[in-house]
C-alpha cells in the first residue's frame, strides 16, 4: 500500500459543507415547503406549551420555514423575530402573520451563522428546520450562543426511525447524500442532544411524540410531496424516468409501511423528538 492511500484511507475526505448548503437551499426554495409546512403547525403550537412560552419573551424561530412556530410564539404575545435562508417561505410566513393581525419581525438569516448577540433572546425555536444544516455542530452552537443563560431552546426534530427519518433514508438509496455528511435526523436522538447540548445545559427534557400525516390516499400524500416538497421534488427532478418509477414505487411502499388507517386513506403517525433545553 502506498503512503498516499494510507493518508486517504486513515484521514477520509471532509464533505465541502458551503455546496452541500448551496444545494439544500436550492432543493428547500424549489416547490413550495408553505404547502406541506402548513399542515404541521400544531407542533410549533405544542413546542410553544413545552417551552412554556411567557408573554413578552424575546423569542427567535431559526430556520421557520412558513412560520409554524413563529406563529405559535406570537399568538402568545411573545416578541418574535423568524429567520430562514428562504426568502420566498419567511414572505409566506409574513403574509401569514399579517393575514392573522400578528406582529413579527423577520430576517433571512443562516442558522449556522445567526445576526444576533450573544444571549439575544429568551427562547429559540425550531421545527423540522436546524436540523437539516450540514455544519450540525455549528448551528448548535448558534442555538446556545444566541439564548440567555437560563433561556430555553425549544427543538422538534424527525427521529431516526420515524416516518421522515426513514424518507430520508428511502430517498438516499436513489441519489446517496454526499459523503461524510450526517443525517438530519441525528438531532433526533438522545445521544446528539447530550453531545452538543449537554455540557452547556441545565437541563434537557426531551419527550418522544407523534405528528400525524393525513392525505386522500398514500397517492395523494407522492403528489404533494412529490410537487411541493423541496427534497424530493429534487430527488425525482435528477432521476430518468425509470429511476422516477422506482423511486415512487419504494416511496408509496414506505407509507403503507407506516400507514394505520385500515382504508384508502392515509393516517401515518411520524415520530419526532420534542426538546426543551435549558441553558445553564
Amino acid at each position: 500500500m502506498t503512503t498516499a492511500t494510507q493518508h486517504s484511507s486513515a484521514f477520509p475526505a471532509q464533505p465541502d459543507l458551503s455546496a452541500i448548503k448551496a444545494r439544500q437551499q436550492a432543493a428547500w426554495s424549489s416547490g413550495n415547503y408553505a404547502v406541506v409546512g402548513t399542515t404541521l403547525q400544531i407542533v410549533g403550537e405544542n413546542l410553544c406549551e413545552a417551552v412554556d412560552l411567557r408573554s413578552g419573551e424575546r423569542v427567535l424561530d431559526v430556520a421557520a420555514g412558513n412560520g409554524n412556530a413563529t406563529l405559535a410564539a406570537a399568538r402568545r404575545f411573545a416578541d418574535v423575530t423568524s429567520t430562514d435562508y428562504v426568502p420566498g417561505l419567511l414572505e409566506s410566513g409574513r403574509k401569514r402573520a399579517e393575514a392573522d393581525g400578528l406582529s413579527v419581525a423577520f430576517h433571512t438569516a443562516d442558522a449556522e451563522n445567526l445576526p444576533f448577540d450573544d444571549g439575544s433572546f429568551d427562547v429559540t425555536l425550531s421545527t423540522f428546520g436546524v436540523m437539516f444544516a450540514p455544519d450540525q455542530p455549528r448551528a448548535a452552537a448558534e442555538l446556545l450562543r444566541v439564548t440567555r443563560p437560563g433561556g430555553r431552546i425549544g427543538l422538534a426534530n424527525w427521529t431516526p426511525s420515524g416516518f421522515v427519518g426513514q424518507l430520508f433514508v428511502t430517498l438516499g438509496k436513489h441519489i446517496p447524500p454526499a459523503p461524510g455528511l450526517k443525517p438530519p435526523a441525528a438531532w433526533g436522538t438522545q445521544a446528539f442532544l447530550d453531545e452538543r447540548f449537554g455540557p452547556k445545559a441545565k437541563n434537557i427534557e426531551a419527550r418522544p411524540t407523534h405528528y400525524v400525516f393525513r392525505y386522500h390516499s398514500p397517492e395523494h400524500w407522492l403528489d404533494v410531496f412529490r410537487t411541493w416538497y423541496g427534497p424530493t421534488h429534487k430527488a425525482f427532478q435528477a432521476l430518468d424516468a425509470g429511476g422516477q418509477e422506482a423511486l415512487a414505487r419504494d416511496l408509496i411502499a414506505l407509507v403503507g409501511k407506516f400507514n394505520k388507517s385500515g382504508d384508502k386513506t392515509v393516517v401515518m403517525p411520524g415520530e419526532y423528538l420534542e426538546t426543551v433545553i435549558t441553558k445553564a
